[in-house]
C-alpha cells in the first residue's frame, strides 16, 4: 500500500484548516451548491430511488464476483487488441507504466484526471524516469503547478480563489495575469493543445470498465479525456480492480446516477467509451492501448466488513454532504481520498494502525449514506474501524478512560443519577445563558470553535416521569 503516513498528525492538519476562514467558506459554498444541484437532478429523474437501488445491486453483484468479471474484462480487452497488466501494489503499477513509456521512447506524457494515479504517485515516478508529465484537467493542472494535491475528488482546486489560480498560472506557466476564469481557461487550452499534439503517451484513469466488451468509460466535462486517449500514439489506462460493471446495460444505470450525484448534470459533457487501439483503416486513436489493473490492497478488503466501500463510484457526493469535510477540507485528511469515503477507504487499504484518526473524523450523522448514489453504509464501517483501532490500542487514552467512567456509572443507576445531577448543576452554574464557552481538554476541542450547551435542569427520565404522571391525572380527570 503506497498511501504515505504524513509526518504531522491529523489534528495538526485540522487546526491549520480551521484557522483558514476563507477556505472553510469556499468549501461550504461549493458543497452547498453541489448539494442543491444534486437534489434538483435526482428530483427530475423518474424512479430515481429505484435506479439507485439498481445501481447498488450492480455494484454488490460485481464486487461479489470480481474475480469472474476481471478475467472476462481482461480477455475482452486483449480481444480488442489491447494489453492487460496486473499490478499487485503501487510500486508494480508505477514500474509497469514507466516501462511502457520507456519502451515507447516517450519524453512527454499527458494525463487526464485520475484518482488511482494519484494514489500510486505515478507522476513522480515518470518524472524520475525522464518523462515530463502534464495534467490536462484545468484544476489538476493548476494544482500540479502549485505543487499541491487535490482537495476534492471532482473539484481538485476547490480550495483556491480565482485570484490565486490566476497568480499560479502567471508565475508558473507564463499566462497573462488575470482573475477571469474564461481568460484563464482559454490560455491554458492554447498551451494544452501543444501538449496533446506532442505527447508520446496519454495516461487516463477509468470511471468504469465493462467486462463483456473490454470497454473503458471515461467521463469529463472538459474534453481532455478524449484528447488524452486519442492523440498520443500510446494510451495507458490505469484503473482499480473494483471499477468494473458486467455489461453495457449496467454501465447505463451507473451513468444515470454518477453525473447527477457529482455535479447535478444529467450526463457529463464528454462520456467516452474506448475499446482498444486504432484499428486498420481508422484515422484516429492510439497505436497501442494498455490497461493497468491496480490491486494495491483492494483484494484484502474483499470479503471483510469493509468490502462495501469498494462499491464507491467516486462521485464526491459524500464529501459535499459531510459537515466535517465542509469545515476542514480535503488536505486535512492527509490522504489521496478525503471525506467520508476516504475515512473508510484509506484505513481499509493502508491499515487502520496507520490511519486510526480518520474514522474519528465523522459525526456519524448519516448524511453520507443518504446521498450516496449506491447507498454505501459509511457510518457502519466507520464504527467498525473505530472498534478495530481500539482493539489495536490506537484509541486516545482520554477516550478509553472516558468510556470506562461512563460504563461504571451507566451500570449503577444510583451513581448515574448522582453524576447527572452534579453535572447539570455544575454546567448551569458555570455557563452563561445556558451555554458553556470554555471547557478543559480534551473537551476544549469542542469549545474552541463553538459553545457547549449546559445540561438541562431536569434529566429526560425525570421529565418523562412527570409527563406520564400529568397525563395520568388528565385521563382520570383529577
Amino acid at each position: 500500500m503506497s498511501l504515505p503516513v504524513p509526518n504531522v498528525t491529523f489534528y495538526e492538519r485540522v487546526e491549520d484548516a480551521l484557522a483558514n476562514d476563507y477556505q472553510r467558506g469556499a468549501f461550504d459554498r461549493a458543497s452547498s451548491r453541489f448539494q442543491a444541484l444534486r437534489r434538483n437532478a435526482l428530483d427530475a429523474l423518474p424512479a430515481a430511488e429505484d435506479i439507485r437501488d439498481r445501481a447498488r445491486a450492480i455494484r454488490a453483484h460485481t464486487i461479489g464476483k470480481l474475480d469472474v468479471y476481471l478475467a472476462q474484462f481482461a480477455d475482452a480487452v486483449e480481444a480488442n487488441g489491447g494489453h492487460v497488466h496486473w499490478a499487485a501494489d503501487a510500486e508494480t503499477a508505477r514500474r509497469i507504466v514507466v516501462d511502457i513509456a520507456t519502451a515507447a521512447g516517450a519524453t512527454l506524457a499527458v494525463k487526464s484526471k485520475s484518482m488511482v494515479t494519484e494514489e500510486i504517485h505515478l507522476n513522480e515516478a515518470l518524472e524520475a524516469a525522464g518523462v515530463r508529465t502534464v495534467e490536462s484537467d484545468l484544476g489538476e493542472y493548476i494544482i500540479q503547478l502549485a505543487g499541491e494535491t487535490p482537495s476534492h475528488i471532482i473539484t481538485p482546486v476547490i480550495h483556491k480563489t480565482k485570484e490565486q489560480c490566476g497568480q499560479i498560472l502567471h508565475e508558473k506557466a507564463g499566462v497573462p495575469l488575470t482573475d477571469e476564469p474564461a481568460e484563464m481557461t482559454a490560455a491554458v487550452r492554447e498551451k494544452m493543445r501543444e501538449v496533446f499534439l506532442s505527447a508520446d503517451v496519454g495516461i487516463s484513469g477509468a470511471n468504469f470498465g465493462v467486462a463483456e466488451t473490454g470497454t473503458i468509460c471515461l467521463v469529463t466535462n472538459e474534453g481532455n479525456g478524449r484528447m488524452t486517449t486519442t492523440l498520443p500514439r500510446v494510451h495507458v489506462a490505469v484503473m482499480g480492480i473494483e471499477r468494473l460493471v458486467p455489461t453495457l446495460a449496467d454501465l447505463s444505470v451507473m451513468l444515470q446516477v454518477l453525473a447527477r450525484s457529482a455535479t447535478g448534470q444529467k450526463i457529463t459533457v464528454y462520456t467516452n467509451l474506448v475499446s482498444g487501439p486504432r484499428r486498420p483503416g481508422e484515422p484516429d486513436g492510439p497505436d497501442e492501448m494498455h490497461v493497468v489493473l491496480v490491486d494495491n490492497g483492494r483484494s484484502r478488503v474483499l470479503g471483510t466488513q469493509m468490502a462495501e466501500i469498494l462499491y464507491c463510484i467516486r462521485c464526491g457526493a459524500c464529501l459535499n454532504a459531510c459537515p466535517v469535510y465542509r469545515e476542514i477540507g480535503g488536505h486535512a485528511y492527509g490522504s489521496v481520498y478525503p471525506g467520508p469515503v476516504g475515512a473508510v477507504l484509506t484505513p481499509a487499504l493502508g491499515g487502520v494502525e496507520n490511519w486510526s484518526e480518520l474514522p474519528q473524523a465523522s459525526s456519524l450523522c448519516g448524511a453520507c449514506r443518504e446521498v450516496c448514489p449506491v447507498r454505501i453504509d459509511i457510518p457502519r464501517m466507520l464504527l467498525e474501524l473505530r472498534h478495530e483501532a481500539d482493539g489495536a490500542g490506537q484509541s486516545p487514552a482520554w477516550a478509553g478512560m472516558g468510556l470506562a467512567a461512563f460504563r461504571t456509572a451507566a451500570t449503577r443507576p444510583g451513581l448515574f443519577r448522582a453524576a447527572v445531577s452534579l453535572s447539570s448543576a455544575g454546567s448551569r452554574a458555570l455557563g452563561r445563558g445556558g451555554w458553556l464557552g470554555k471547557l478543559p481538554p480534551p473537551l476544549s476541542g469542542w469549545t474552541d470553535t463553538r459553545d457547549f450547551p449546559a445540561l438541562a435542569e431536569k434529566p429526560f427520565s425525570q421529565q418523562l416521569r412527570e409527563r406520564r404522571a400529568e397525563k395520568g391525572k388528565d385521563e382520570d380527570g383529577t
